[in-house]
């Protein structure tokens, strides 16, 4: 195997082992000293790769970019040293780059994840094209300008932003990643355990082909760990580790009405109107305050134990300024934010019907459709969560199909909806908050941050890589860099150069000081 080749001796690189492997407490700061050092010297140069990956257009749904992604990955990693395998379920799907690199001594490994795959780019309002990486003073909600980072010295300000998709979500974790190695390898500083790395090129489809790559390759992707890289950081700012996140699925409905569109003076008081349906049917689903009213849903989710009500109470109290700076009164709910990540969530996505503005017509339209999706709680799962679904909505006297309903079921059914699931769907994840391994995860990014760091229980979004979790039997850590107000998923996708730097030390500390 590619090992990794150390400019200093040969004896200093064995103390150097051994000390890492008996040392069961990183040295505080030690990893924030090795990044910072690093950043100072080639903060231009970070940017600079930084920036050329966000330039890539990644858009899950389009396979060449997506490939092109992939081989950009493969180039960096093998220049590093790492041994590198471009992983598919089949040929013709979305690859997914894997990386090893053993290191001398070390008894454990860690698999490290992240996804390379960016969100549409169709949303309007970008201030700035998607892919043409703009760097800003500070947020939009500032009317922050643009600023030519690559004319100003170093240090540039660490609260400028980098917009682009896949900014937050989720290429600032690559990045981070390998800048730490870079800086442990200029600091002749070894790594604690043996690396893998898992970077998916689907996730934001939902993760369709995950679950056959990792079992197709149970050995090579055997770890004792995993590190999950995705999402944001605590609202609060303070550094945040999770064990676990909800689920997701999600789907359409279509409700049908007269085959034409109809003038709505001679027929809106006797011809049914598909708008007027599916508002009706999507308050059938869900209350106002968020309650999912399909019959049995909650009964298998299993409810948060002692520690997790524990370490949930230890969060800070955000809610107050987030419903400021979300320009809401209240929320729909009198829970806590984090608490209600223990109950399932159902959101309307989209709904499509007729047309607005100089487009309008007053008219009856020919059918409506809506796009949901569900976050589910732990114990829940797809398949019973389908069947639930299906039957309250036949149970409400809707005729359930999957195509456009035929002549002769317009004529017989008066409620007819049309129903598709998405190809890509995933169960939570949990792990133990006292798990060894999770906790030796806790501890080195507590000695980078020189004190202790929020421990979240569950987040309430989800990945594709809980398919992993399972397949592999193994615990795993979330671990966020990007700013909460990162807007990832949406126009104007961010992230504040501070994030970067310090997940260059929270990885130099997982990469160097995971102990256990």
């Amino acid at each position: 195997m590619t090992r990794w080749m150390w400019t200093v001796g040969a004896a200093c690189l064995g103390l150097a082992t051994t000390a890492l492997a008996a040392s069961a407490t990183p040295a505080p700061d030690r990893a924030r000293g090795i990044a910072a050092a690093w950043r100072q010297t080639h903060e231009t140069q970070i940017l600079t790769d930084f920036t050329t990956f966000l330039a890539m257009p990644d858009v899950a749904t389009t396979i060449p970019d997506v490939e092109a992604n992939a081989a950009y990955l493969q180039a960096q990693l093998e220049a590093r040293g790492f041994e590198v395998r471009i992983l598919r379920a089949a040929p013709g799907t979305p690859p997914s780059v894997f990386a090893l690199l053993k290191t001398p001594g070390a008894t454990r490994t860690v698999l490290y994840y992240a996804h390379y795959d960016g969100q549409p780019i169709s949303q309007k309002g970008w201030v700035s094209p998607p892919f043409t990486p703009t760097m800003r003073s500070g947020p939009l909600s500032a009317n922050a300008p643009v600023v030519d980072w690559r004319a100003a010295p170093a240090p540039r300000d660490p609260q400028w932003r980098i917009f682009a998709r896949a900014a937050g979500d989720d290429k600032a974790s690559i990045q981070a990643l390998l800048s730490a190695f870079d800086a442990m390898k200029a600091a002749g500083v070894a790594p604690s355990v043996n690396i893998k790395l898992f970077y998916e090129g689907e996730e934001e489809q939902g993760s369709p082909h995950l679950r056959t790559i990792v079992e197709a390759n149970r050995d090579l992707l055997k770890t004792d760990l995993i590190v999950m890289g995705d999402g944001p950081m605590h609202q609060s700012g303070r550094q945040l580790v999770n064990f676990g996140s909800r689920g997701v699925m999600g789907f359409t409905l279509k409700v049908y009405g007269p085959l034409r569109p109809l003038h709505d003076g001679h027929y809106g008081s006797w011809a049914p109107s598909p708008a007027v349906e599916m508002a009706y049917l999507i308050t059938s689903l869900r209350a106002e305050n968020g309650d999912i009213k399909i019959p049995h849903f909650y009964d298998d989710v299993v409810p948060p134990s002692a520690a997790d009500l524990a370490a949930l109470a230890a969060l800070p109290p955000i809610e107050g300024q987030l419903e400021h700076d979300l320009g809401f009164a209240q929320p729909i709910t009198s829970a806590r934010l984090a608490d209600s990540y223990f109950r399932p969530t159902l959101n309307v996505r989209a709904v499509h019907v007729g047309d607005t503005g100089p487009n309008a017509a007053n008219a009856i339209a020919t059918s409506a459709e809506a796009s949901f999706d569900f976050r589910l709680a732990p114990g829940e799962t797809p398949a019973r969560v389908k069947v639930l679904v299906t039957d309250d909505l036949a149970r409400m006297g809707w005729r359930v199909t999957s195509a456009p309903p035929t002549s002769e079921e317009r004529a017989r059914y008066a409620k007819i909806v049309e129903l598709h699931w998405d190809p890509g769907e995933s169960t939570a994840v949990r792990t133990p908050l006292d798990n060894p391994a999770a906790q030796a995860a806790v501890r080195a990014i507590s000695a980078e941050e020189g004190g202790p760091i929020l421990q979240m229980p569950m987040v309430g979004a989800s990945s594709g890589m809980a398919e992993m979790v399972d397949v592999l039997k193994v615990p795993m850590v979330g671990v966020s860099i990007a700013n909460y107000d990162d807007n990832q998923h949406a126009e104007n996708e961010n992230l504040r150069l501070k994030n970067l730097w310090d997940g260059i030390a929270v990885y130099t500390a997982l990469l160097s000081d995971l102990n256990w």
